[in-house]
Order: C-alpha cells, then structure tokens, then sequence
C-alpha cells in the first residue's frame, strides 16, 4: 500500500480526534474511521479509500463500518456508476446515538437507584445518597426533552443562515 497524500494537520486533528473517542469508550478503529468521515471533503468515501487514508487492513475498517452502519452514526449511500459501497456520516448520527445512549443510561441508574432505597430503606444514610442520585437524573432527564427542542431549533436556524449565505 502507498502512502497516500495528507495534509499532516488534517492527519493529526483527525487522531485526536479519534483518541477523544476512544477516551469515551469507543474502539480506536471505530474511532478512527468515525473521525476520517467527519472531516472528508467529499460527499461519500469507500471503504478502501479509508482503507489508505488510514493506512488500515480492509478487514478493520470493514469491522468498523459495519459497527458504526448499526449503530446508526455512519451509513450507505448510492453511487450510480459505482460497484463498491460509499459511506457518509448519518445525519443527526452523533446526536441520535448519543442521545439515545444517554437516555438508557439513565433511565438504568434511575431504576436502579430505586431498587437501591427499596434495598436499603429511605430513611437511612444510604438512602438517602441513592434517592439524591435517582431524583438528579430524573431531573435532567426531564429537562432534557425541552433542551433537545431548544437545540433542534437552533440547529434548525443555523442550518437555515448557512444555506442563504450559499
């Protein structure tokens, strides 16, 4: 495989990039790859083309693709004229899956910070720990319902600006 043509500046963002994923829990090649989509030029890349960019096995990046494709952030596009699939980030990937990430995540505290002062009772110490944390994320939980309209708005606005400044 040659080494192909980089702007060392995109190559090194795109790694960290990629590491501040990894720091979050997600695999480093699915990182990798995530980060090589977001910051390409073109409409849609194929998976030896970030194959080279990456200077990666076909068989890691496919894992990857693959991962990201079902988890919703990354996925396939048409290319008329093209025998190999083109990829794209999904739009409101990140947004999407996160969220929906977040929303397990504390609904599963929630219910288990329950459970915990029904374990323990709710006038001890410890209970009293667990229904602070159950109330808290009960708490942004319910607010995070008007702060997603807020954002999608503003979203919406900023989408809108860039458009008819094009």
């Amino acid at each position: 495989m040659t080494e192909p043509v980089i702007d060392p500046r995109l190559a090194d963002y795109r790694e960290r990039f990629a590491l501040v994923l990894t720091n979050f829990g997600m695999q480093r090649m699915v990182a990798r790859v995530y980060a090589a989509l977001m910051v390409a030029e073109s409409p849609t890349t194929t998976m030896p083309e970030l194959a080279e960019s990456l200077q990666a096995s076909a068989g890691a990046i496919s894992g990857a693709v693959k991962t990201l494709t079902t988890i919703g952030m990354v996925e396939r596009v048409p290319a008329p004229g093209s025998r190999r699939d083109h990829f794209r980030i999904a739009d409101n990937g990140w947004y999407d899956t996160v969220m929906h990430k977040y929303r397990v995540m504390a609904q599963a505290i929630i219910d288990l910070a329950a459970d915990g002062v029904d374990t323990v009772g709710e006038d001890s110490v410890a209970g009293h720990r667990l229904d602070e944390m159950r109330a808290f994320y009960a708490f942004i939980q319910s607010e995070m319902e008007e702060l997603l309209t807020h954002w999608e708005k503003a979203r919406d606005a900023r989408r809108a600006t860039r458009e008819a400044d094009a």
